[in-house]
């Protein structure tokens, strides 16, 4: 049976001349919002946590992006290995569409920053402090009171302190927490480039978290332009069961279907949409519009789902297909792209030791004596402190001398130690090679090869 919905005007926070119609979304309850909050939270908590868990004496995150050095859980890594992050950004691209093709716009509604802040955070402050949606709207309406101005003042400081706080805690993340707290302790002219990332990220997400909000994903954010290409049929999303729920109607009305046009699911809609109107650029899957109906629906007496996830197909009462082409064409590409991140990081290599001769001639002759001098550099790539040993290899007529036998380096230290190798004018018949084995904490690392020269007879 084909369903044909009505004609309504459609709802959004974008008007017709393209100016902004501020949302105020009203509270919802139910087992998505509460596990939407529960990610919230943990998310958050992360998000402030990392800066301060130790992993090796080092931040879990820590990108020194002035030292070129980068910490990630326990990793280090330095400025030569950022051809790596091709397959972290790559990647998390890759993870974005195949999540999308599975899972709709789950990423929207659940994880990104965008929302996981704005709802998280901020409009919990505004319904804290401002009321219900009903009230927010009333206030919105009326003249200044003294009412109005303490509430709008309270509200919009703690946006500024929270945007504060996250701009403080986003540096963090490149300078450490014990700098940026030294850096707090004195004059902003003592780090003008700090204080200038710190402005600006709170006057971003003041004016993004207080104004923008949802036109963020509704104007700026390509991904909810690119949804038309990465969904199918197939893919979950957010939807109306227009067959169940048209025609719309009165509870008590008879020939009607399930849907009472209450319109509670455009309410609390945060990008102000009405979902009975089919998929659309601006719904994020935040689910509102599901615990709204589920709500309604349960005091009727009626079965919940009138608007759930389910894919367009499902929807319109075919079977939903979870192996289909596109998807097993995403997931090779997805198992080829984990093997090939996983071969390339598991080669990383947790130290460097490359041995070179020094400038100047490639040999000395001093009182019947040949002598070859070697800088022996070594970095140390692990996250927490090594102790790297040189070992000359015994070698017949040749004499080491290794000032720095034992060298302990801090992780991402590198140091460069001196090596001679002194052979008799006599013994000497030729170019030769001499070895010497690197060892850290007790491990082999590398046996080094050095080419020995000398005067042609």
């Amino acid at each position: 049976m084909t369903v044909h919905l009505p004609i309504v005007e459609q709802e959004s926070s974008l008007r017709p001349d393209g100016s902004h119609a501020a949302i105020q979304p009203a509270d919802v309850h139910g087992k998505f919002a509460r596990a939407r909050q529960i990610a919230f939270f943990v998310l958050i908590a992360l998000y402030a946590a990392l800066p301060w868990i130790p992993i090796h004496g080092h931040p879990a995150v820590f990108l020194d992006i002035e030292h070129r050095s980068f910490f990630l859980f326990g990793a280090a890594f330095n400025s030569q290995d950022i051809w790596m992050m091709v397959f972290v950004l790559t990647g998390a691209a890759f993870g974005l569409v195949y999540a999308t093709a599975l899972l709709g716009r789950a990423w929207c509604g659940w994880v990104c920053p965008q929302t996981v802040f704005l709802e998280g955070i901020f409009r919990r402050i505004e319904r804290a402090i401002e009321g219900p949606r009903e009230k927010r709207l009333r206030r919105n309406a009326g003249p200044w009171t003294l009412d109005k101005v303490w509430r709008k003042t309270l509200v919009h400081g703690f946006y500024v302190f929270f945007s504060l706080l996250l701009a403080h805690v986003f540096l963090s993340y490149f300078v450490s927490l014990r700098a940026m707290f030294a850096m707090m302790r004195e004059a902003p002219a003592a780090h003008p480039e700090a204080f200038v990332v710190v402005a600006a990220l709170t006057a971003v997400f003041y004016v993004d978290f207080a104004w923008f909000r949802e036109q963020f994903c509704v104007v700026v954010c390509p991904y909810g332009r690119l949804q038309s290409v990465l969904l199918d049929p197939h893919s979950l999303v957010v939807g109306y069961d227009a067959q169940r729920g048209e025609p719309r109607g009165k509870a008590s009305a008879e020939g009607t279907g399930d849907c009472v046009d209450c319109g509670r699911c455009v309410v609390v809609c945060p990008t102000g949409i009405d979902i009975r109107n089919g998929l659309q650029m601006d719904c994020i899957a935040c689910t509102a519009c599901i615990d709204a109906c589920d709500d309604i629906m349960s005091r009727l007496g009626r079965a919940p789902g009138l608007i759930r996830y389910d894919s367009q197909d499902g929807l319109l009462g075919k079977p939903r297909r979870i192996l289909r082409p596109r998807l097993a064409l995403y997931t090779g590409l997805l198992v080829a792209g984990v093997v090939a991140s996983s071969l390339a990081f598991a080669g990383h290599d947790p130290y460097e030791a490359n041995v070179l001769r020094v400038s100047g001639p490639p040999y000395v002759l001093e009182e019947g004596m040949v002598r070859n001098a070697f800088d022996l550099h070594l970095m140390n790539k692990r996250g927490d402190p090594t102790t790297f040993e040189i070992v000359p290899e015994a070698s017949p007529g040749a004499v080491f001398i290794v000032p720095l036998a034992k060298i302990t380096l801090a992780s991402l230290g590198s140091a460069h130690a001196p090596i001679f190798v002194t052979v008799a004018r006599a013994d000497y018949h030729g170019e030769f090679a001499v070895h010497v084995a690197v060892s850290a904490n007790g491990a082999p690392v590398r046996r080094l090869v050095l080419p020995f020269l000398g005067p042609s007879k």
